[in-house]
């Protein structure tokens, strides 16, 4: 089957599925949505996701389209092994799990594009939002610190990526977009740091993708 992944370059939750796919080492084809020109809203987005959201990764069986980062990264897992998203223990992959979902259930749905839109429209100003994002990730980053710096050996869990991994490396780059700075948290920069040095980390690079806009 040949997969095709809707996507917007620096949105999070598609980021995440970019990671997967590359550590799988399996390819895709690109469409991009443009989420700020409300491309997601449109009949035709809307057919394939009527969530109006992405990710949305096609099969392309010409049936099967799965949605929501975390169900398509598990799918991916379970469908192609090697290299695991996943520990094989069933405790370590609820702390695997864990710390995903810290980032993809508390921070992430607080501060993305949707919600930001919502805050405007209740007027609240610019620096009041600023000070909303900063806060949920902060207090995402606090849970987080010490069950990597628990667990982790280079990576969240060990020393191999994992689906937490997936999700905190497009967290921390979320961070860099709200200026809020990884100094109190060097377990959590530590992991930033070594996926800087990683092929499918690299690949998966929002300004590696081609609807990716200039600086």
């Amino acid at each position: 089957m040949s997969l095709t992944l809707y996507s917007q370059w620096r949105a999070t939750a598609p980021y995440r599925v970019r990671i997967g796919l590359a550590l799988k080492g399996l390819d895709y084809a690109y469409e991009p949505v443009d989420l700020v020109a409300g491309a997601q809203h449109k009949p035709a987005y809307r057919a394939v996701n009527i969530q109006r959201l992405v990710p949305t990764l096609d099969l392309g069986d010409g049936i099967d389209v799965l949605t929501q980062s975390l169900a398509i990264l598990e799918y991916l897992d379970e469908t192609h092994p090697e290299p695991a998203l996943l520990p094989k223990d069933p405790l370590d992959r609820a702390r695997v799990r864990a710390m995903a979902g810290v980032i993809a259930c508390d921070i992430h749905p607080l501060n993305n594009m949707r919600v930001q839109r919502a805050l405007e429209a209740m007027d609240v100003a610019a620096p009041r939002r600023a000070k909303w994002t900063e806060r949920w990730i902060v207090d995402g980053f606090n849970t987080l610190e010490p069950m990597i710096a628990k667990y982790g050996q280079g990576f969240c869990f060990g020393d191999t990526p994992t689906l937490a991994d997936c999700c905190l490396i497009p967290q921390i780059y979320s961070a860099a977009r709200y200026k809020v700075e990884l100094d109190a948290w060097p377990a959590i920069q530590a992991v930033g740091q070594r996926s800087r040095e990683h092929p499918a980390f690299i690949a998966a690079l929002p300004e590696n993708q081609p609807d990716a806009v200039p600086a």
